[in-house]
């Protein structure tokens, strides 16, 4: 397919408007999973600033409301995961916006559970979704959250790991790596990408090994 996206990116598109995507599985059996941190982030997004997400557009679930004075479109595409970027390619076509404008957020299992990155482009890794993504997009610029949820354990399968069953003392993490997420969505709408990397790229602390907490 061609570019949706020109080498004049900001010329006349909407850059008063954001749209925010998700990505997931729908569906209750894939609801508490890793894989649906992107979900998940959206759904915390949706609750704090007062935005319903509800309406079938764009082959998913949306939302629209304000956040940092800013019009937002809340998406969670319904395609299931490797077709997500049809969604987001219907949503930022609809609406207008420039690449810059397109916020992706999505899980990574090569990022510790509970922290949060945030790129201003960059490739598709493994992950399916954002495979989808870029080729529907026809573009590797557009701003993304990526949340941890770790890699997978000796021995675990990696389909497990995404979409399997998660330990209920491990919710609650997912639950606050979810919030910082949308609060890190929430800083790139009003304080730009910039000032949000500085905020919240960190790393958490490692667990320091035997011999260190001995000494």
């Amino acid at each position: 397919m061609g570019l949706l996206f020109g080498k004049n990116k900001g010329s006349g598109f909407d850059d008063d408007t954001f749209v925010v995507v998700g990505l997931g599985n729908p569906g209750k059996e894939y609801e508490k999973t890793r894989h649906n941190m992107g979900y998940r982030a959206v759904d915390a997004l949706a609750s704090d600033a007062g935005i319903d997400i509800r309406r079938s557009k764009f082959h998913a679930i949306i939302g629209q409301g304000r956040i940092a004075g800013r019009k937002v479109i809340l998406v969670k595409p319904e395609t299931y995961m490797n077709r997500s970027g049809i969604s987001v390619r219907e949503a930022a076509m609809y609406y207008n916006v420039p690449s810059s404008n397109v916020i992706v957020i999505y899980d990574d299992i090569d990022i510790p559970v509970t922290a949060i990155r945030i790129r201003k482009s960059g490739g598709p890794g493994t992950h399916n979704g954002m495979k989808s993504v870029v080729q529907q997009l026809g573009t590797r610029d557009f701003p993304r959250v990526r949340i941890g949820v770790g890699a997978a354990e000796s021995g675990e399968d990696l389909v497990d790991r995404v979409i399997g069953k998660v330990p209920k003392e491990e919710q609650a993490l997912l639950d606050k790596a979810a919030s910082e997420a949308a609060a890190a969505v929430k800083d790139i709408i009003g304080i730009g990408i910039d000032k949000a990397m500085n905020v919240h790229n960190h790393v958490p602390e490692k667990p320091k090994k035997k011999t260190e907490q001995a000494e």
